[in-house]
């Protein structure tokens, strides 16, 4: 090869070289343009997802991020240490324990992150995850991608979705009356059983099945069983309340072996839902779109340690 040719090349290596760097450097600025806010959080022990929210310029709450709610709820016991929000009347609402009767005040304002609302409706409520004064649902982030890093304990709102969604598991949502439920693999004595599970981060174990499937499956008698409590209700009916080892748990193709899980035994029809809680939601760092119909997984560095006792 002539000198006039080796230089050519090695301008041409040059040149490639600078452009493929400048592409990456625009894809990187393009990338970070669709970010809306970067939203830091609190992972507790009770692997409830915890965030600061301001209401009313003046009182500061943490919150959890409840991917199964669809309101703004107080915990009562946060509500006497407010000052900004004014009750306008009681409601009759409904939950999973049965009805109650709720305070309930509309127009507050609030301010999570970068984000701010005016007219957001507040519900009174008993309980929330430990450490929190009360909950907010995916609502709030309506029309952006939701990354939840749990490497880095940030949520991530895009524009648009991420380019590192190329390396997660893409998976189809499945709603109802605005829960997401997500597909998933019990494998029992080597026989898979497929179901559907409401992605619950307000519930801190791992999975939760409904009485139907515990039923069916006779799951009670297929596996390890590692604790038992018996209740009776007014009318005599035992409920028992297990915990077990399932061996293997898979979403898609990433698979969690001999997984804590909960299930109810006797004359009950209460667990109309199986659950997947945070303790399992944990192990992945998470994207949901902006329609809320997939969701993107990847196994973060949380997937391998010691489920949580309660």
């Amino acid at each position: 090869m002539n000198i006039k040719n080796r230089y050519r090349g090695l301008f041409i290596v040059i040149i490639l070289s600078i452009s493929q760097t400048l592409m990456g450097q625009e894809k990187l600025q393009i990338q970070t343009k669709t970010i809306v806010d970067t939203i830091p959080f609190e992972l507790t022990s009770h692997n409830n997802i915890s965030i600061k929210a301001i209401f009313g310029n003046i009182d500061t709450l943490n919150l959890m991020f409840h991917l199964a709610a669809s309101s703004v709820n107080l915990t009562k016991k946060a509500t006497k240490k407010t000052n900004s929000i004014h009750w306008d009347k009681q409601i009759d609402i409904g939950s999973w324990g049965g009805r109650t009767n709720s305070r309930f005040s509309k127009n507050n304002s609030l301010e999570i992150g970068k984000l701010n609302w005016d007219s957001i409706a507040v519900w009174e409520v008993e309980n929330s995850g430990p450490t929190t004064g009360g909950k907010f649902g995916p609502n709030l982030f309506e029309g952006y991608f939701i990354e939840i890093d749990f490497d880095e304990n940030y949520i991530i709102l895009h524009e648009s979705l991420p380019n590192k969604a190329e390396d997660y598991l893409k998976m189809k949502v499945f709603t109802a009356k605005g829960e997401l439920f997500i597909q998933g693999t019990s494998t029992i004595e080597d026989v898979d059983y497929k179901n559907q599970f409401l992605i619950h981060s307000g519930y801190g174990g791992t999975l939760l099945f409904d009485d139907k499937f515990a039923a069916e499956s006779k799951i009670g008698e297929r596996i390890e069983i590692i604790e038992e409590k018996e209740l009776r209700d007014s009318f005599g009916n035992v409920l028992k309340i297990k915990k077990g080892s399932l061996p293997k748990f898979s979403i898609g193709n990433i698979e969690l072996l001999d997984v804590p899980v909960g299930f109810f035994e006797g004359k009950i029809g209460q667990q109309h839902k199986s659950v997947i809680g945070g303790d399992l939601l944990k192990r992945f760092n998470i994207i949901i779109a902006a329609n809320r119909e997939f969701i993107y997984l990847k196994s973060n560095q949380l997937k391998n340690i010691a489920y949580t006792q309660f």
